[in-house]
């Protein structure tokens, strides 16, 4: 393959994260393109800047070790009227308590999101499922082998989070399970702001 300049590569990674929609793992581009992670990771991080700083109304952002193409955040109002006859319903309450405590806890399984909410949790958790926001994280070993549930891409894409790091703080649990899942409302509360904002010019729905 040719030795690329910085120009090039720019282009070219603009046209992979573009045509792509979904995060592009940063492996995968370095293999495309036959360049250094750190490389990658260099350029990609120049045109999120360069988008940002000229206020465009698309993107470049990075989730974890991938990269993606989106739409602007302040943008999604607009977005939103466009696309109206698109617009899902938001996130349930029970649907955003699953969720959290997959995202604070994870890999968690069934039994003990039902443990922490005190009520049957299946048909929520099926429903998150099919809308991508957790996914199945292998069996845990033990008798049953229960499956056990971590948060995926679309989970960060939704929120608006680079990575799992970047959920906000959640405040010293107790013992007290009803205490714990109030704690962990709270912490989503901040979350909840960002649910909405089009990310890829999707929003996630509502189970």
């Amino acid at each position: 393959m040719p030795i690329m300049d910085q120009k090039e590569l720019e282009s070219a990674i603009e046209g992979i994260l573009f045509a792509a929609g979904d995060p592009v793992p940063v492996e995968r581009l370095c293999l495309t393109l036959d360049q250094d992670r750190e490389t990658v990771d260099n350029v990609c991080q120049r045109l999120s800047d360069s988008y940002s700083y000229e206020r465009r109304g698309i993107r470049v952002v990075r989730l974890d070790a991938s990269w993606q193409m989106c739409s602007a955040p302040e943008q999604a109002e607009y977005i939103r009227k466009t696309l109206e006859n698109r617009k899902p319903a938001r996130l349930s309450q029970p649907a955003l308590e699953v969720l959290a405590i997959v995202a604070y806890f994870q890999p968690v399984t069934r039994a003990y999101i039902e443990q922490l909410r005190g009520v049957d949790s299946s048909y929520t958790v099926g429903l998150l499922l099919e809308r991508d926001l957790i996914c199945e994280a292998g069996r845990l070993a033990v008798p049953g082998r229960p499956m056990q549930f971590k948060t995926t891409k679309t989970f960060l894409r939704s929120f608006g989070l680079a990575s799992l790091d970047d959920l906000p703080e959640l405040p010293s649990a107790t013992q007290e399970e009803a205490q714990l899942t109030m704690q962990l409302e709270s912490a989503l509360q901040r979350l909840r702001q960002a649910e909405g904002q089009e990310s890829g010019g999707q929003e996630e729905a509502e189970p």
